[in-house]
Formats: structure tokens, sequence, C-alpha cells
């Protein structure tokens, strides 16, 4: 069966909804072993998407951030067709009571995501993309478009982890745009440069569910991106990839030659 995109959209809103936004601000928290947040609504809204697709769509097996790290490499070797989901991305915004969090879930054929979900439950904004059908967001367009931003004027999405050294002396002494912020969510750091929320973007590694969502919606809407290596995003490993992107292309051109003259680990 060819999954049905506006309707796996609408399940995830309903689900985010009922078992992630009842819950901002009413839960605590944990840590796991790796350091990272961890909430009730996390696994409430991993159980009730893992759930859904199982039933509707049981031949096609689940990546979810919740797993462990074996579990998740033999999926991904292993399968050809495969979802990755986040439920909650942005879980220590949630637990903090900062209201910037989404779920987020892709669909991967052969490597390539071919379907992408990102709802953000608190905005209600529901963030879609097929693979060349475009992008949407609350069933309108997405298209990307020059800024009229100089890089020297720019909004500057930027998260600081995992930057090489030279790279974050030099974004904080010689700081190359006008302002910048850090959303704490990375699918919705993705969606917002498809929905020209801001100028350039920047994030020093980043894993498959945090990436893979918004990488085509981005890409759907028009948008650019790319590791520091200039190379596509990786879609294969559950390794940390960096990403550099933006809604116009001459802005990614400079920020992404800019931010290479400082890669250290090239």
């Amino acid at each position: 069966m060819q999954p049905d995109l506006q309707a796996i959209a609408q399940k995830i809103r309903e689900i985010a909804r009922a078992e992630i936004l009842s819950r901002f601000e009413r839960v605590g928290y944990e840590f796991k072993d790796d350091g990272s947040v961890l909430t009730e609504a996390d696994l409430a809204a991993n159980q009730g998407i893992t759930d859904y697709l199982q039933a509707h769509y049981p031949e096609i097996p689940l990546l979810s951030e919740e797993m462990d790290e074996a579990q998740q490499t033999r999926l991904l070797r292993e399968s050809s067709v495969l979802w990755c989901l986040d439920p909650l991305d942005g879980t220590s915004n949630f637990a903090s009571g900062i209201p910037l969090f989404a779920t987020s879930l892709a669909l991967f054929q052969a490597g390539r995501v071919v379907l992408a979900i990102t709802y953000d439950p608190f905005r209600d904004e529901l963030f879609t993309a097929s693979r060349g059908q475009g992008a949407y967001l609350n069933g309108k367009p997405l298209r990307c478009r020059q800024t009229g931003f100089k890089l020297k004027h720019a909004v500057a999405l930027v998260d600081f982890k995992r930057l090489p050294k030279l790279m974050q002396w030099v974004l904080l002494e010689h700081t190359p745009y006008g302002s910048q912020r850090n959303l704490g969510a990375s699918t919705l750091e993705w969606a917002w440069m498809a929905a020209n929320r801001g100028h350039v973007y920047l994030h020093g590694g980043m894993k498959l569910w945090d990436l893979a969502a918004g990488s085509l919606i981005l890409a759907e809407a028009g948008g650019y991106s790319s590791g520091l290596n200039g190379e596509p995003v990786s879609l294969v490993n559950l390794a940390h990839n960096s990403v550099v992107a933006s809604p116009d292309h001459e802005l990614f051109t400079q920020w992404l030659a800019f931010l290479q003259t400082y890669n250290d680990h090239v």
C-alpha cells in the first residue's frame, strides 16, 4: 500500500496534540545515558505513532530516535524502505517550558527521503513534502525566495555544538552575519528555513532523524543545503552530520564559502 501523506500527517497532528501538547508544562523529565533529555511525552508520542504506522503499514519497518543504536543500525542496513521518526524534537525546550519543539517523520526508499512531515503542535503548523510534488505549510505551498539581505545583515540560525573549534571562535569574534538565533529543535530549523524564517543556517552535527524530513521539505520548497564539506547532507548513516542551509542561493553560496575557510575538519 502506498502511504497516504495527508492521512499520516493528520494522524501525526492528532497524536502530537494529544500526547505532547497536552503534557506541555505538566510533566517532569529524566536524562538518558548520553545526557539528552527524555520525558513522558517523548515516549507517549513514540508509542502512538508506532502503533498507527504498524497497524496501517505493517510492511514498512520503523526507525525511531527512541530505539537503541544497535536496532537503528540494523534497520538502516537491512531496510530498503524505512520510516524514520523523531517523536519529540526539542525535548530540552519542552522540559524547560520553551514552546519550540516538533514531531518529525520521514519515509526512506532506496536511501532517499520521499515523504516528509514536521509538525509543531504549539503553533499548529504542519509542514509536509513529497518528492517531486513540492512542500506545504498547512496545505499552502512553501516557496523559498531571495531574501534581499547581504550576509553581513542576515539573521543566522546557528547551533555551535560540534562545530570545529576554529569556526566557533571566528563566528564569535569575527561575526559575518547581522545577528544569531538557535531554536534548539533541528526539525523546526529546517522547516523555518523552508518558510523563509531566517536567512542562513548552520548546525555542527545532527542525527538522521533530525535532518531526514527537513532536508526534503527545504529542497521541495526550493531551498539549498549541504554539509560543511559542500557535499549533500548524508542520509545513509547514524553519525553526526553538519548542515549548512539557506532559502536564498546567493546567501547560501556566500555562507558556505565563508565557513569552509575556517573548517579545520576538512
